[in-house]
């Protein structure tokens, strides 16, 4: 089954891949290998906010994550010239959540990107991955997500 299918299958369409805002590209390939930047959560009302801990519960933080991975496969996809098949594997995630100090639950964040990814891609979703706390992310947003990917 395509990626496209599956996400399909699970009612995610995915967007153009975002610009990015200041200087930088949102991706780089070196070889097989894609770096896409930080993409930050963005719903279809526009950013999504807050501080988790303070203002936002981790089942907000969890959805707003898989915002940050649906991008982050946005593009992968780009990368790929528009052919979301060739990613091969997610090979690393790196998430920011956007807490106060005595917030504890970024692993159940970014856990929000993470088993969206191998809901969508099986064990090619399996990743290595990081969860900080971030004092502040860019405008305001609750999580911010980069990731590396294996792409034929």
């Amino acid at each position: 089954m395509s990626i496209e299918t599956r996400l399909a299958e699970l009612g995610v369409n995915l967007p153009d891949a975002p610009a990015p805002a200041a200087n930088y590209v949102p991706f780089v390939q070196v070889g097989d290998i894609v770096y896409v930047s930080g993409q930050i959560s963005n719903g279809p009302d526009g950013l999504i906010v807050g501080k988790l801990g303070a203002d936002m519960n981790v089942e907000a933080g969890a959805a707003a994550a898989k915002t940050c991975a649906i991008s982050l496969l946005a593009q992968v996809k780009a990368a790929c010239g528009g052919d979301i098949d060739r990613l091969v594997r997610v090979i690393k995630l790196t998430g920011f959540v956007n807490s106060t100090a005595d917030f504890t639950d970024q692993p159940k964040v970014i856990n929000g990107a993470s088993d969206f990814l191998v809901e969508a891609l099986g064990d090619a979703g399996r990743h290595s991955r990081s969860a900080v706390s971030a004092a502040a992310l860019p405008l305001g947003v609750a999580v911010e997500i980069e990731g590396i990917f294996q792409i034929k």
